[in-house]
């Protein structure tokens, strides 16, 4: 199936780009450190993963403004021109630290999502979709296909977003209040790349261009 990340058609005219979406990036040579894919070198990879989603949610019409806080600044380079763009320096304090400087990043007058940056096969009419929903509810999420993690996590505009992202973070989520955005287990959307399991049905979602250049490649592919 061929499928394109770079568009996203939709009937209601006008694009409504209303969501502001935090996305933290670990630097890649510290990030992806449990994927291990023979012949691929693990830095380049986590940074094609971290790329190919954020283009992802570029492209999605509901996305008005992406807050990447990163201290990746290769990554961040490569971010710096596409349109809606914001890059924040990550200061090194860990996950929460910086979705938290995300967060405050982001106009107070939009709704707000967290968004984890391994979402390789990510889709934007997928998170369309998935934003659609959310905007229903104060504050939503989307578990991994595991169903023990998560991926996103969203609040109405005027709703604040304390995000519970780490281990067990779905029930976390659940506890809080979130209230769970049901979404094929087989989506992009909840198929993060974590460890080489994950890749084969990744490639089934249809992964984004910079990572399927690198982990669908023949001698890769007949490691």
């Amino acid at each position: 199936m061929i499928r394109s990340r770079g568009t996203e058609s939709h009937s209601s005219g006008a694009p409504v780009r209303d969501w502001a979406v935090v996305i933290p990036v670990k630097r890649a040579e510290f990030g992806k450190s449990r994927l291990r894919v023979t012949g691929v070198e693990r830095e380049e990879l986590a940074r094609a993963i971290a790329l190919d989603t954020v283009d992802a949610v570029v492209s999605c019409h509901r996305v008005g403004q992406v807050i990447v806080v990163t201290s990746d600044e290769i990554t961040a380079s490569a971010l710096r021109p596409l349109q809606r763009v914001r890059i924040v320096a990550d200061r090194g304090e860990g996950l929460t630290a910086a979705i938290d400087l995300g967060v405050a990043s982001a106009r107070g007058d939009r709704p707000r999502a967290v968004l984890l940056g391994d979402l390789p096969a990510l889709r934007p009419d997928e998170l369309s979709r998935a934003l659609a929903f959310a905007s229903s509810h104060a504050r939503a999420f989307v578990p991994d296909a595991e169903g023990t993690g998560t991926v996103l996590a969203t609040a109405r505009a005027g709703v604040e977003l304390r995000t519970r992202f780490g281990p067990d973070s779905a029930a976390a989520h659940r506890a809080d209040g979130f209230v769970e955005v049901g979404f094929p287990v087989l989506s992009g959307l909840r198929r993060d790349l974590d460890v080489a399991a994950h890749l084969p049905v990744a490639r089934r979602s249809g992964l984004g261009p910079r990572t399927s250049a690198l982990v669908n490649r023949p001698q890769v592919l007949a490691s």
